[in-house]
């Protein structure tokens, strides 16, 4: 599966007036995409819960997992050419029908050894790990905030703009793009033209950075 494009949605733009917006720009895309959902309010509601009720965080993975389904189906109804995906199949046979997948990462995850079954591995993290299982695939976050210039791998995951176990289970080939609000104006017409909305940001190197793949 090459130049495909995996583009992880926020939760948090579910609160926003720009939902429908980036629906909107995703669905003129004319490159190859899998759309995978955030959380969001679903995924908050099981962390809220877990003390009170008890349950481990496995459980709460799990659950949090089932949060991004709720997401993706909600998507899915915003779109006209968004269809549910919970297999690499089932995404090429969107991509073969000239749709656009939303994964639904419960069946492959799940049984996943090596994604850490706790709060430091979120959907950015499942995002990366499905971009490293797809041939020349690029990484797209959808964000609700515009990074500073040269931005790296490193930084946004000190600062908490990505999980802890996003490095790990990023792939070194995979070109990472962060896109917010200030990105959503040109989102559409860059992805209609093939490209990618948004700042790419690569990972750091002793006395400088690594520079990105053109």
């Amino acid at each position: 599966m090459e130049d495909v494009l995996v583009v992880k949605f926020g939760g948090s733009s579910i609160a926003s007036t720009d939902l429908p917006k980036w629906v909107e720009a995703i669905e003129k895309s004319r490159r190859a995409l899998v759309i995978v959902p955030g959380g969001g309010p679903f995924a908050k509601l099981v962390r809220q819960y877990q003390t009170r009720i008890g349950y481990d965080d496995a459980a709460a993975h799990r659950m949090a997992i089932l949060g991004m389904e709720q997401f993706g189906h909600a998507l899915v109804s915003l779109g006209t050419r968004l269809r549910a995906a919970a297999t690499i199949d089932a995404i090429a046979a969107a991509h073969a029908e000239g749709l656009i997948p939303v994964w639904m990462p419960a069946k492959l995850v799940i049984r996943a050894d090596e994604i850490e079954h706790s709060w430091s591995t979120t959907s950015d993290s499942l995002a990366a790990w499905l971009a490293a299982r797809m041939d020349a695939a690029s990484l797209c976050l959808i964000k609700q905030i515009d990074l500073p210039p040269d931005s790296t791998i490193e930084a946004v995951s000190a600062a908490g703009v990505v999980d802890p176990s996003f490095a790990t289970l990023l792939h070194t080939a995979t070109r990472v793009f962060i896109a917010g609000p200030s990105d959503l104006k040109v989102a559409g017409r860059r992805l209609s033209e093939g490209t990618v909305p948004g700042r790419e940001v690569a990972h750091e190197k002793q006395g400088g950075f690594v520079e990105a793949a053109q």
